[in-house]
């Protein structure tokens, strides 16, 4: 039984049983629950880490391909992942830190290609030898894989940390997030993005809200428990944003057709021709265009499926 990293209460009640629903890695059912003292959500028993690893694909990031349905696709995430890069320079520019970017959990280092290509210095770490190929390959990104915990990086010398959609995947982001302050920079920042399991797309959706992704989802942090564990890690949460353009469209979009997710065939391994592949691109580009009011519309109202949190060293 996993205790709650919010309140340390064991006991819990049972919200649904699910199984790999995006990518089908398994048909093994898991348990998610909800604190019985807290509210927060979690998945429970957690899978045995080598267990785990069989439900993390080799291809579970992004690598751009070279035919047209990729190069489209790489152009629309360079446009959405804008938000990303312009929420990262505001908070350097607030907090005037010396020091390169390290993104835990880079991938293939599209979003650190964008930070160096507009002059930044950047570092990137990924436990996938794989990812980090692909981020110094194409990107031009020097990235390393490691351990965060046990990575060589030296005390005192990043202007920001950055950890898009990684501290629900941790069995604990307590560590994670006191090694950050140790590799802060004097006024550096530290960024963490997550799905807020108080947004409206989680009430509404319930299991089939794409957020959960059971079994790689271990958490499921609403807003207020992230900014809890940030200030009991010595944090103070300075900015908060509950819209990604990248994010919070597609997420509704591949809540409501997993099947049609670029990435979720790619990880399936769904033969389509190009011109299909093409199609079916378009026709959940289409679902994304039409998510894109709802999305925006719970975020106006603080119930965003995405909440993205700048913080400082108290």
């Amino acid at each position: 039984m996993t205790a709650c990293p919010i309140c340390g209460g064991a006991d819990s009640s049972p919200l649904f049983r699910g199984s790999d629903r995006l990518y089908r890695t398994t048909a093994r059912e898991f348990a998610v629950v909800r604190c019985a003292r807290c509210g927060m959500t979690r998945l429970d028993p957690q899978p045995a880490p080598e267990e785990l690893r069989e439900y993390y694909p080799a291809n579970y990031w992004f690598a751009p391909g070279g035919d047209t349905a990729g190069r489209i696709e790489e152009l629309y995430r360079r446009i959405v992942l804008g938000d990303h890069v312009r929420f990262v320079e505001r908070a350097l520019r607030a907090s005037g830190a010396a020091g390169p970017i390290l993104d835990v959990g880079c991938g293939g280092g599209l979003f650190l290609g964008m930070m160096r290509r507009r002059g930044g210095r950047v570092v990137g770490l990924d436990f996938s030898p794989e990812a980090a190929a692909v981020a110094w390959q194409r990107q031009g990104v020097p990235a390393m894989v490691a351990d965060f915990e046990r990575a060589p990086l030296r005390a005192a010398s990043f202007a920001a940390v950055t950890m898009f959609h990684v501290v629900e995947h941790l069995p604990d982001a307590r560590p994670y997030f006191a090694v950050a302050r140790r590799l802060l920079a004097p006024r550096g920042r530290l960024i963490v993005q997550a799905p807020n399991a108080a947004s409206a797309q989680a009430r509404l959706l319930r299991r089939r809200w794409n957020g959960y992704d059971v079994p790689r989802h271990l958490f499921d942090f609403r807003d207020r428990d992230l900014e809890t564990l940030l200030v009991r890690a010595g944090f103070e949460v300075v900015r908060r944003k509950h819209f990604s353009l990248r994010d919070n469209p597609a997420g509704l979009a591949s809540s409501l057709a997993p099947g049609l997710d670029p990435m979720a065939r790619r990880v399936r391994g769904c033969v389509e021709s190009g011109a299909g592949r093409l199609a079916r691109d378009l026709a959940y580009f289409a679902l994304v265009v039409a998510s894109l009011a709802p999305a925006a519309l719970e975020a106006a109202f603080g119930f965003g499926a995405t909440v993205m949190m700048e913080a400082r060293v108290r």
